[in-house]
């Protein structure tokens, strides 16, 4: 299984708005710059922990543990008997 373009595209563009577009719509204030920051850093590593976990379901590192016996009753299930 691949990267999909699609969610890529739409949750890049999601964060890139959030991250890019809202700090420039914040309202004047003593404080606005940070919630500028705020705005800008909460849009990158969201961003980046989504890539991450989207990316660690494309090859993952670890499997279902299996006994021998719940295999080989799959394997004949699915018509691929395993002999002893």
């Amino acid at each position: 299984m691949g990267a999909a373009v699609v969610p890529i595209v739409v949750f890049t563009a999601f964060w890139g708005v959030v991250g890019i577009v809202l700090p420039f719509v914040v309202p004047k204030g003593p404080n606005r710059g940070i919630f500028q920051v705020v705005l800008m850093l909460t849009a990158a590593t969201c961003w980046l922990f989504w890539l991450c976990c989207y990316m660690a379901q494309m090859n993952p590192l670890i499997g279902p543990r299996l006994s021998k016996h719940t295999i080989l009753l799959m394997a004949r299930e699915w018509g691929n008997p395993i002999t002893n």
